[in-house]
């Protein structure tokens, strides 16, 4: 078996120059190149990242064989659906 040895790369292209000096700074100020600071940045959203938690209504909704297993409700309540004119 032939060991993975090298790394995968990244181009990012059409970025708002404005963003790009954002990364450099921000680089700059951790003593690191660019392109280690938009690893450290990759990597620290990505770890941080939590699956989206579907609505109610999109639970039910979903075709059979779609749910996870660790399928997550937000059951928080909508304010929108509460304040809403039935017309009773």
């Amino acid at each position: 078996m032939i060991a993975n040895w090298f790394m995968a790369q990244l181009l990012v292209r059409d970025l708002d120059q404005s963003l790009v000096r954002k990364l450099k700074l921000r680089a700059a100020a951790h003593g690191v190149s660019a392109e280690e600071e938009h690893r450290r940045i990759l990597r620290e959203a990505l770890a941080r990242s939590e699956p989206r938690k579907s609505t109610l209504i999109e639970f039910l909704c979903s075709p059979e064989g779609e749910v996870e297993p660790n399928w997550e409700l937000d059951l928080t309540r909508d304010r929108g659906i509460q304040n809403r004119d039935t017309g009773l």
